[in-house]
């Protein structure tokens, strides 16, 4: 950024003022932010503010897009990237698919080519020896594998947003139009096929009710103490996620 900018712009500094600003961004001894955390305004003045929480006040979600960290990661995360397969130590075959850029470094995607992309190939693979993921974990949904396509032909871009922009409903939550999309997304990598993790299988609502019913559902995506942080491959949900999850479980966990 160009000194000039700080008194430039809809809302322009005092030369005094920016001369100020710099002293204190360049003093030795100032403690800075994560890049991150900065945040050009429209005028290109650097203004240093706390992030916006990410289940209230992030960028809306576009219903004609892929958001590669909402939709894409998720089912990589919880299908592909555990021990012993794609994740950053076991790195079968070269290939790690534990963030946007290792996917793209290593997995062979070819932006607008699904079909030249080896991360969709793999899924739709007729030899069940050479498809991915391999048993036990069970197979991706034909909804999944349409939404990595659908991502790969938009461009295989790294997009993010925020399913809950602008507040956070936590009433009338629903086991089909939410839960268990954000279970699936999330768990069903593990919680899933002949042999899920911890004996728990979440590929049905007689599953996911059982874990509601007796805590572990929430204890274990709320980090709480003495369960297993949840889930295991990836971030934890947002806090909207996890408020309309419990609402869902405290209204009864309903199969609505």
């Amino acid at each position: 950024m160009k000194i000039y900018d700080l008194w430039a712009g809809p809302f322009p500094l005092l030369q005094s003022e920016a001369f100020f600003l710099l002293q204190i961004i360049s003093a030795p001894s100032c403690k800075h932010f994560p890049l991150e955390d900065i945040i050009p305004d429209p005028g290109d003045t650097i203004v240093i503010v706390p992030p916006p929480p990410d289940d209230t006040l992030g960028t809306p979600c576009d219903p004609n897009l892929i958001y590669f960290t909402q939709q894409i990661l998720p089912i990589l995360q919880s299908n592909c990237a555990m021990s012993g397969c794609h994740d950053a130590a076991s790195a079968q075959d070269g290939v790690v698919l534990t963030s946007y850029e290792s996917v793209m470094n290593t997995a062979e995607v070819v932006p607008f080519n699904p079909g030249e992309s080896e991360l969709y190939d793999v899924l739709v693979e007729d030899d069940f020896e050479d498809r991915m993921p391999q048993p036990p974990v069970a197979p991706l949904s034909a909804e999944q594998i349409g939404l990595i396509s659908a991502w790969i032909q938009q461009g295989a871009k790294n997009l993010s947003c925020d399913p809950d922009s602008g507040g956070c409903d936590t009433n009338n939550v629903g086991f089909a139009a939410y839960v268990f999309p954000v279970i699936q997304s999330y768990c069903l990598g593990c919680h899933s096929g002949g042999s899920p993790s911890g004996g728990i299988n979440l590929n049905s609502y007689a599953g996911v009710q059982a874990v509601a019913q007796n805590g572990q559902l929430y204890g274990a995506i709320s980090h709480a103490q003495s369960y297993s942080a949840m889930p295991q491959n990836g971030a934890k949900l947002s806090d909207c996620r996890i408020s309309k999850i419990k609402s869902w479980i405290d209204a009864g966990a309903l199969n609505n």
